[in-house]
């Protein structure tokens, strides 16, 4: 058996497309309901794609920011996944460029025979040779991409409210006006008002091509949800300062009857905010409002005279990071504090290393040294750690930071600690 492990040609992406999951009607996603689907199944149904399908995605995949690998068996593609190029927003505002591990598979009969983490570390130092120090992705498993250095950084919330139990603390004086729009026009607001929120928000990646397109196209989703309904909110001036997309599917359970599913929501202001979600929580004709992809924090709740009323019904890890080079990542986020640690970070893919980090709120400077560790950690929690969405005195308790130095855990959270969870509401 021959194994080589190269970037796929132009002419090579229809049998690369061939072995993804998403095109070959294998399952994608773990059997259990995720937090990015405000529907009842455990994901949506899975078709194989036809050859003119498939000709067309290969046509899309010949951009730029897309760049499979493959693992190549005996002359055919036996594992494959690949790298989009997108940026990232950490602490301090910089958006930082980002490898995007995407369209990840091996085939049932190749399993077990080390090929994924071959295309993997191949996928990886491509990243590093183009300067990219962190690499990201969402993991469809998540038993699979720690043994690469992988953890989770960002996690996102599903919850519902029955509209009868909603009661919000004050009336709503709102200088500016909702509106429902079509698709058209709702492809026109999101570009600009996710450009807004990713300036602003920790852990929020900037958008693929064509993100926004289909919006204006309308169509049924395959999971029989019904068609997008398009809100925004403008404010006293006539700019959009918000938007949301949501759906009404019909159900023949009268249980499931009348649920609104909230499939995007954003807003700038706290007025637009609050104008969305009073909409939203009590459109005629409804009985339960279930809004998936949801930051950890959100305010809704404190907005309600009965806080219980909104109900997590599932949550889940979103963005999984993965350090590649610890001076430049540490060096490219602000801090909380003032303060000087030194860091023992192991990596098993590139070899571990001493690090003093001098943090400031205004920046850091990160220096390889020899001295002894005030802890010690490996380069998985250093990705969970990174954008503040994971504390590190949870990490020492489970036994996965080791304190070298006493009260160093501490002082480690307190400089890493942001002002909101990180979040990001678009993937890749």
């Amino acid at each position: 058996m021959t194994i080589e492990i190269r970037p796929v040609s132009p002419a090579e992406t229809m049998e690369y497309l061939r072995v993804l999951p998403y095109a070959n009607g294998l399952p994608q996603e773990e059997p259990e309901p995720s937090a990015w689907y405000a529907g009842s199944a455990a994901w949506p149904p899975q078709v194989q794609k036809t050859a003119e399908e498939l000709e067309r995605d290969a046509q899309e995949l010949l951009a730029d920011w897309f760049r499979p690998q493959a693992a190549f068996v005996d002359g055919k593609i036996a594992g494959a996944s690949a790298i989009v190029s997108v940026q990232v927003t950490v602490p301090g505002g910089q958006q930082i460029a980002l490898g995007g591990v995407t369209a990840t598979a091996v085939l049932p009969t190749y399993r077990r025979r080390g090929l994924l983490r071959k295309v993997m570390s191949a996928m990886l130092d491509d990243c590093r040779e183009r300067g990219e120090f962190l690499a990201g992705l969402s993991a469809s498993e998540a038993t699979i991409y720690g043994r690469y250095g992988f953890s989770p950084a960002t996690f996102q919330h599903r919850w519902e409210v029955r509209r009868t139990d909603v009661t919000f603390r004050s009336e709503l004086t709102d200088p500016g006006a909702l509106h429902l729009v079509d698709g058209a026009e709702a492809a026109k607001a999101w570009p600009v008002l996710h450009e807004h929120v990713r300036a602003e928000r920790i852990g929020e990646i900037s958008p693929l091509p064509g993100k926004w397109d289909g919006l204006a196209g309308g169509g049924l989703p395959a999971d029989g949800s019904g068609p997008a309904h398009h809100l925004v909110h403008r404010d006293a001036t006539g700019a959009v300062d918000g938007a949301a997309i949501f759906r009404l599917p019909w159900s023949p359970d009268p249980e499931q009857a009348g649920v609104l599913q909230v499939e995007a929501f954003e807003a700038l202001t706290s007025d637009a905010y609050r104008a969305l979600w009073g909409l939203l929580l009590d459109f005629d004709l409804t009985k339960r409002v279930v809004a998936a992809r949801r930051p950890v924090d959100e305010p809704l709740r404190w907005m309600l005279t009965n806080p219980r009323a909104l109900k997590l019904t599932r949550t889940r890890d979103n963005l999984w990071l993965r350090v590649l080079d610890v001076r430049r990542a540490l060096e490219a986020r602000t801090y909380a504090g003032t303060d000087s640690l030194v860091l023992d970070v192991s990596d098993d893919l590139y070899g571990g290393g001493r690090w003093r980090l001098d943090a400031a709120p205004d920046g850091a400077v990160c220096t390889a040294v020899h001295t002894e560790p005030d802890l010690s950690l490996s380069v998985n929690e250093l990705g969970s750690l990174y954008l503040g969405g994971v504390r590190a005195s949870e990490l020492s308790y489970a036994g996965r930071i080791v304190e070298r130095t006493a009260g160093a855990v501490s002082r480690l959270d307190a400089l890493l600690r942001p002002d909101r969870a990180p979040h990001n509401a678009v993937g890749f």
